[in-house]
C-alpha cells in the first residue's frame, strides 16, 4: 500500500513538473521543472523493481539539466533564463502537432501486435536489461561517457577564459563592464 502511494505521488509530480515546464516563463525554471519530472520518473522506475535504470535516469537527467542550466547562465542574453520570456512558439501548430503525435502513439499501444511472452522471467531483471541495452559494451559506453562529459566541462572552461568577476569585478557592482572589446551584453 505505501509503494502505491509513493507511485502515484512520483505520478502526479512528474505530470505537474511537466506541465509547469510550459506554464513557466524562464528557462530556469522550465528547466528545474523538468528536471522534477523527470526526478520522478527516476524514482517511478525504481519503484518497479529497475533499480539500474532509474538510477540512470535519476543520474543522467540530473547531470544533463545541470549543464543545461550552466550553458545558460552563461550563453544567454537574458542571465540565468530568469527574467520572463515565452517558452512557446507557434502554440497552435505545437498543440495540433502534440496531439497528433499522441494519439498515433497511443494507438499503437492499443492495435500493435504484441509478441506472446517467450521463457519465464529473469531472476535479477536489473542485470538483464543492462545485458541487454549495453550487451558486452557496458564499460566502453561508461568510459566515453565520462569522456564526454570531461570534453563538455574542458571546452566551456576554454571558451569562457573570461567569468562576470573579471568582467564586473569582484563584488559585481561596477557599472560598465571591462570588456576588451566594447558591445555585447555588458556594453
Amino acid at each position: 500500500m505505501p509503494e502505491n502511494t509513493v507511485f502515484w505521488v512520483l505520478a502526479a509530480l512528474a505530470v505537474g513538473g511537466g506541465v509547469m515546464v510550459f506554464r513557466f516563463d524562464s528557462m530556469a525554471r522550465a528547466t528545474y521543472a523538468l528536471l522534477l519530472s523527470l526526478l520522478c520518473v527516476g524514482g517511478m522506475v525504481i519503484l518497479l523493481g529497475l533499480d539500474y535504470l532509474g538510477v540512470v535516469i535519476v543520474l543522467m537527467m540530473t547531470i544533463e539539466m545541470a549543464i543545461m542550466a550552466v550553458f545558460m547562465v552563461m550563453y544567454m542574453m537574458n542571465p540565468a533564463g530568469l527574467m520572463p520570456m515565452s517558452m512557446q512558439h507557434n502554440k497552435k501548430g505545437a498543440a495540433v502537432v502534440c496531439t497528433g503525435v499522441f494519439l498515433l502513439m497511443a494507438s499503437g499501444i492499443v492495435l500493435a501486435p504484441w509478441p506472446p511472452r517467450a521463457g519465464t522471467a529473469d531472476d535479477d531483471p536489473t542485470k538483464a536489461l543492462g545485458e541487454s541495452l549495453m550487451g558486452p559494451q557496458m564499460l566502453t559506453m561508461m568510459t566515453l561517457g565520462f569522456a564526454l562529459f570531461a570534453t563538455i566541462v574542458a571546452t566551456v572552461l576554454l571558451a569562457t577564459h573570461r567569468g562576470r568577476y573579471d568582467r564586473l569585478g569582484d563584488d559585481l557592482r561596477a557599472r560598465r563592464a571591462d570588456d576588451p572589446v566594447p558591445g555585447g551584453v555588458g556594453r
